[in-house]
C-alpha cells in the first residue's frame, strides 16, 4: 500500500519532514516538544505502513518502558486489536498513564465505550444535528449504517463536524459509530475499531488521519528557547462579553513569554489537544452545560493545573447553591428565598416577605442576564412564568440599590484587585441588555486592595474561601454600614484598561505565578 507509506514517511521516518503551509515540522530531534510511540498488538498489523522505530508491539511496550528523553512529552497511540478489560490493549493504556505518557485511548475512554449508560448523555446534543447533516446524504433513505472514524476524521463531509465532536468526547484512534433511523436519526452504538481489520481504501484514510494527528502533536517549535511550561488559554473570539478582552489576552502572552511560559490561545475546536499543555486558563464564560465545563473536566483528568476548576464552575454558576452556602455559613447577603415551580402558593406570599420591588434570578444567569426586577404582584407572576420555562427553581431577593457594586478579585485565598462597577446610565444594573444599539455597561473604577473598605474585602475573602482556592471575583453591595454578597464569579473579568488599571502587567504576573507555583509543587509530587 504505497500511498500510506508516502503519507507517513515524513512523520515516522528519520528523514527530513516535509513543509506544510510553509512551516517545517520536525519529529524526534532535539527541538521537538513531543515523542510519539505507536503500539500494535502484532508486528504484521503495521506491515503495510512505513517502518519506524517509533512502532512497538504491546509486549515490547509493557516489558521495556521507554525512558522519557529530556523531559519531552510522550504521546502514545494504542492500536491494539481490542481494549477488553485486562487485555493487552487495556494494560498498554493503563501503564502509559502510570508512566506519565499521554495515551489515546485513555483507560477512561475505554471504560466509557464499553457502557452505553456512560456515553449516552454525551450524544444527546449530537443527535439533534443528525437530521440536518443526513438530509441530502445517500444514506438518508436507509434504516442505518456504520461510520468509521480515524482520529475524528471521515470522508463523509456532511458528518465531519459530528465526527470531530465524537473524537473530542471519545478520543480513540478508530471509532465505529452505528447510526439507526427510528423516529429520527440516532447514534445507536459506538465502539473501537481495529487496525488489522481495515480494508485497503480505509488504510489510506487511516494513514492520512494519523499523519494529520501526528503533526498536531509535534507542533511547530515557536522558539529555540524551551519554555518552562505551556499554558493553554481557552477563549471564544466571537463572544460578545468575554471575561478578558483582546488586549488582556495579548498581555497574558507577552508577560508569560518574559516569565518563560508559553501561553497559547485555544478554542472549542482544540479540545483534543489539551494533553499537549501543562495548564489551562479558561477565559470564556463558563457554564456547566457547555464545552467550558468539559474542557475543565478533561484538563483535570489529564493532570493539568486548571482555572476554573470543575468544582468551582459547579459551585459558582448556580446562585441557588451560593445562597444556601452563604446562609449556612452566616455570611451577609440580601434577604433571599428560593421559589419552586411546583409550589405556586409561595408566589402569593414572597412579595409580602421581601417587599416590592424585588429581584428574580435564574440560577445560572451571568452578566445580568436572567435577572428581572418586578415592581408588583402582577409583574412577579408574569416574570416567574417566563423564567420557570428555563429552571424549576428561581431565586427571589430583596432589591438593594447602590450606585455601584464592588468586585474583589481573589486568587488562592488572597485579594488581588478591587473595582467599583457603576450602574449603567439610567438603569439599575451594571449591564443594560435592553439599551438601544448595543449592550451598554456602566463605568468602572479600579484601585489598590488596601484602598477598598476593609469590611468589603474581608467578606469577599471569606466568601471566596468557601468555594475553593482558585481565581474568583466576588460581587458585593455596600449601603451605609451594611455589606452583602451578591454573587461569586468563577472566571472574573480580567480586562485591559479596567481590572488591570492599577496593577498593570503585575495583574497578569500574579495569575501566571500562581500557575507556576502549582506546577512546581505538582512536579515535586506535592499538593497546593
Amino acid at each position: 500500500m504505497a500511498s500510506a507509506q508516502v503519507d507517513l514517511r515524513g512523520v515516522l521516518s528519520k528523514s527530513p519532514a516535509p513543509a506544510i503551509d510553509g512551516k517545517a515540522y520536525i519529529a524526534n530531534d532535539e527541538k521537538s516538544s513531543s515523542q510519539l510511540v505507536i503500539i500494535v498488538e502484532r508486528k504484521e498489523d503495521w506491515a503495510k505502513y512505513f517502518p519506524s522505530e517509533d512502532v512497538l508491539t504491546a509486549q515490547e511496550y509493557l516489558e521495556q518502558p521507554r525512558e522519557n528523553e529530556s523531559g519531552k512529552r510522550v504521546q502514545v497511540i494504542n492500536l491494539c486489536r481490542n481494549y477488553k478489560y485486562l487485555g493487552h490493549g487495556y494494560y498498554c493504556s493503563l501503564l502509559a498513564e502510570a508512566r506519565g505518557h499521554k495515551v489515546i485511548p485513555s483507560v477512561r475512554t475505554i471504560s466509557e465505550l464499553t457502557r452505553k449508560s456512560l456515553y449516552g448523555l454525551a450524544l444527546d446534543d449530537l443527535e439533534k444535528t443528525l437530521e440536518k447533516a443526513l438530509v441530502k446524504h445517500p444514506y438518508a433513505s436507509t434504516e442505518g449504517f456504520t461510520l468509521s472514524l480515524y482520529f475524528g476524521r471521515t470522508d463523509m463531509e456532511p458528518l465531519q463536524d459530528i465526527a470531530r465532536q465524537l473524537f473530542e468526547v471519545f478520543p480513540c484512534p478508530i471509532l465505529l459509530v452505528e447510526f439507526r433511523k427510528a423516529d429520527g436519526w440516532q447514534i445507536s452504538g459506538i465502539k473501537s475499531g481495529a487496525l488489522h481489520k481495515l480494508r485497503e481504501d480505509q488504510e489510506d484514510q487511516f494513514a492520512n488521519a494519523l499523519d494529520g494527528f501526528s503533526r498536531k502533536i509535534w507542533r511547530v517549535p515557536r522558539s529555540r528557547r524551551l519554555a518552562r511550561y505551556d499554558l493553554a488559554v481557552l477563549y471564544d473570539p466571537d463572544e460578545p462579553l468575554p471575561p478578558s478582552n483582546a488586549k488582556a489576552l495579548d498581555s497574558f502572552i507577552r508577560v508569560g513569554r518574559n516569565m518563560g511560559i508559553d501561553v497559547e490561545l485555544i478554542e472549542k475546536k482544540d479540545y483534543s489537544r489539551l494533553a499537549e499543555y501543562d495548564a489551562l486558563l479558561i477565559r470564556e464564560t463558563t457554564s456547566v452545560d457547555n464545552h467550558t465545563y468539559r474542557f475543565a473536566k478533561k484538563a483535570e483528568s489529564e493532570g493539568l493545573v486548571v482555572m476554573d476548576d470543575p468544582t468551582s464552575i459547579l459551585r459558582c454558576t448556580n446562585k441557588v447553591y451560593l445562597t444556601d452556602l452563604l446562609r449556612s455559613n452566616k455570611l451577609a447577603m440580601p434577604a433571599s428565598e428560593i421559589l419552586y415551580k411546583d409550589n405556586p402558593l409561595e408566589l402569593e406570599q414572597v412579595g409580602d416577605r421581601l417587599g416590592f420591588p424585588l429581584v428574580l434570578k435564574i440560577p445560572d444567569g451571568c452578566f445580568s442576564r436572567g435577572v428581572i426586577k418586578v415592581e408588583n404582584q402582577e409583574q412577579l407572576l408574569r416574570a416567574t412564568a417566563q423564567l420557570f420555562e428555563h429552571s424549576v427553581l428561581l431565586l427571589a431577593q430583596e432589591f438593594l440599590y447602590t450606585d455601584y457594586d464592588w468586585r474583589i478579585g481573589i486568587l488562592n485565598r488572597k485579594p488581588i484587585f478591587a473595582c467599583q462597577y457603576f450602574m449603567s446610565k439610567g438603569h439599575w444594573q451594571i449591564f443594560n441588555h435592553k439599551a438601544e444599539g448595543a449592550e451598554v455597561n456602566g463605568e468602572c473604577r479600579t484601585m489598590a486592595v488596601h484602598e477598598a473598605p476593609r469590611a468589603v474585602v474581608d467578606l469577599a475573602v471569606k466568601t471566596a474561601n468557601l468555594i475553593g482556592d482558585g481565581l474568583y471575583g466576588v460581587d458585593l453591595k455596600q449601603a451605609d454600614d451594611r455589606v452583602v454578597v451578591i454573587e461569586v464569579n468563577d472566571n472574573p473579568n480580567l480586562d485591559a484598561g479596567i481590572e488591570d488599571a492599577y496593577l498593570q502587567d503585575d495583574l497578569y504576573s500574579l495569575v501566571l505565578e500562581e500557575f507556576v507555583r502549582r506546577l512546581e509543587l505538582k512536579r515535586r509530587g506535592q499538593t497546593w
